[in-house]
């Protein structure tokens, strides 16, 4: 059984992205330990890439500034390493398809299995590409995480049927950021995955209220937030961590 599956074992799940290095390493760990604490039920780990496309102005500052910090692939591996020694929620890593190519794509997962690292999302490839990734992904257990945008339309249920870990259903066409309302027609999409498999989904993209998150936990099976809780890092920096614990919790309680 895929490790990802426990953060829906208790309910809705809250998932919390958090750049890696963004201002330091040392402050990551402390923003995930924070989350954890207050309820995240998965943690998705921004690996920095210097052209982040799916990325509104928001993360693409984080990965900048941490690019800046110094921030390298092999950094953020043994700071997973460490986190290992007392986070055991899912965690997964986003990033771009060409991080993990120049990394040498057999090396770079089987290092996430070696590590803890239980998926990854690669926003920038394209389902029929996903074979280049998957077989390896299969050999070394780490679920290679499929998403679903408003434009994936006819090709919904056949990117359900093979999913793996979890589904993350894209909640508004563009680039990630808050939104003061989400439009896209949810609930069909959502129909059209659970006809086709029994994989949870998560709705992310724009979601930073609990209002928005209790919606959103309402269609599906948890929340993604990610820009929301990037912006109190670069307000607060090297204090920000419990700030995020503070948010994390009011948005798990809005969805449990």
């Amino acid at each position: 059984m895929s490790n990802i599956k426990k953060a829906f074992e208790n309910g809705k799940a809250f998932i919390a992205f958090i750049t890696c290095g963004d201002p330091d390493l040392e402050t990551t760990g402390n923003a995930v330990r924070e989350a954890v604490k207050n309820g995240a039920d998965l943690i998705e780990l921004g690996i920095p890439f210097s052209d982040p496309t799916a990325e509104g102005p928001v993360i693409q500052g984080a990965n900048l500034r941490a690019l800046n910090g110094g921030i390298t692939t092999d950094k953020i591996f043994e700071f997973v390493r460490d986190l290992r020694k007392d986070v055991s929620i899912p965690l997964v890593f986003m990033t771009y398809a060409n991080v993990v190519y120049s990394y040498g794509a057999e090396k770079f997962i089987s290092t996430c299995n070696e590590i803890g690292i239980d998926g990854i999302i690669l926003p920038d490839l394209p389902f029929e590409e996903k074979e280049e990734f998957s077989d390896v992904c299969d050999k070394y257990d780490v679920d290679l995480i499929s998403l679903i945008a408003p434009t994936s339309e006819n090709r919904i249920a056949m990117i359900a049927k093979e999913a793996k870990g979890f589904l993350y259903i894209v909640s508004s066409l563009g680039v990630t950021g808050a939104r003061s309302e989400i439009t896209t027609d949810l609930n069909s999409i959502v129909n059209v995955v659970r006809e086709n498999t029994d994989i949870p989904c998560a709705i992310g993209f724009g979601i930073s209220t609990p209002a928005q998150a209790e919606k959103m936990a309402s269609l599906s099976d948890g929340a993604i937030v990610g820009s929301a809780i990037v912006k109190l890092l670069e307000k607060h920096g090297k204090d920000a961590p419990k700030y995020i614990g503070e948010y994390v919790r009011s948005m798990k309680e809005a969805i449990a």
